[in-house]
């Protein structure tokens, strides 16, 4: 019994250093962005015309691993992540989408996996680059851990993910900028470090346009996306003064304010649901389209009529841009967990 008993005592031991160890290693090698990064910089931009109509898409492509028959374990789902033959046909499906919209002036896509074991270390933004070759593409990276240890039974592993930016035009410099605020220690070392993407092109008239890819927090008490919309709101009023063009898109994981659904086949998510304040930038223009979702709750695979939707995937436009046209495309869902959003401009 006395060896029983010293025996579990140096397991438990050894269990205690290895933990201390590992939360160490963790810290020291945490990804800590700086505030502001310059990702490209370009001495022959390209210039743009001050009345330009434009065509954008926005898709946060689930890292290609929350098909329609998946779900998630961090929402309430048993998988953690899909065999490899399920990402590779996720990513065709993607690849495919974005070929038949080669067209579009700017294409803005989230969750981008690098190198990660959830998407089985697929360079995803390789491979939808060389779909663009003659475009400019652009990563800025908002996750970047060496081992997520979630869930004990079948851990994450490595995540190395972020947004990505293709672009029909060179644009003058890119930057990531870091979103303020993070889960405390030792929860942050193994979540995302948000950020939005600003790709700047000149204007005919001397100023500037702004392509902003965005990536707003999740699973968060909602006190993390206020922080980001301040952040935001003060980015963009500086820029807006300086008589600069902006369209802000991607997932921002809450609504549009005061957002009203007219969802004919699936059902409205109001659990956890967090809208946009209406005080936020109310001169601005919040383009979205209530009648098809952009989202599914991963909680379960998706049923149509059954599983909970919504639209968090949108865009902001300053009052000096006007909306033509915007569509939520219905893919039901089939590649990812949220849908593309497609929009026609026209800088006034």
């Amino acid at each position: 019994m006395k060896k029983m008993l010293s025996i579990l005592l140096v397991v438990i031991i050894a269990f205690i250093l290895f933990f201390a160890v590992f939360l160490i290693y963790a810290t020291v090698n945490d990804y800590n962005p700086k505030a502001e990064i310059t990702v490209f910089n370009s001495k022959k931009p390209d210039m743009l015309s001050d009345t330009a109509k434009l065509d954008i898409l926005i898709w946060n492509i689930g890292y290609c691993g929350l098909n329609a028959e998946m779900d998630f374990f961090y929402d309430g789902g048993k998988h953690v992540f899909p065999e490899k033959d399920i990402v590779i046909n996720n990513l065709e499906g993607v690849k495919k989408y974005l070929s038949e919209n080669e067209n579009t002036d700017f294409i803005l896509l989230q969750e981008v996996d690098k190198i990660s074991r959830r998407s089985h270390k697929i360079n995803q933004f390789d491979t939808i680059s060389n779909l663009f070759a003659e475009r400019n593409a652009v990563f800025g990276k908002n996750y970047d851990v060496f081992f997520v240890p979630q869930p004990v039974t079948k851990p994450m592993g490595v995540v190395r993910s972020g947004l990505m930016t293709i672009s029909k035009y060179v644009p003058t410099k890119v930057t990531r900028h870091s979103f303020p605020g993070n889960y405390s220690w030792p929860v942050g070392l193994f979540f995302l470090d948000r950020c939005f993407l600003v790709n700047r092109f000149s204007l005919a008239n001397e100023k500037e346009l702004l392509i902003i890819n965005t990536h707003n927090s999740a699973y968060d008490d909602g006190s993390l996306r206020e922080q980001q919309m301040k952040f935001l709101s003060d980015f963009l009023t500086a820029e807006y003064k300086k008589g600069n063009y902006i369209i802000v898109g991607g997932d921002w994981n809450q609504c549009p304010p005061n957002f009203m659904p007219d969802f004919k086949e699936n059902v409205m998510d109001n659990e956890s649901r967090k809208d946009i304040s209406p005080e936020f930038l109310n001169k601005w223009t919040w383009a979205y389209e209530n009648t098809q979702p952009t989202n599914r709750r991963v909680a379960t695979p998706y049923i149509k009529g059954e599983s909970l939707t919504t639209v968090i995937d949108f865009y902001l436009l300053s009052p000096n841009i006007e909306k033509l046209s915007i569509e939520n495309v219905n893919l039901n869902f089939k590649h990812s967990d949220h849908q593309p959003v497609k929009i026609s401009i026209k800088l006034k």
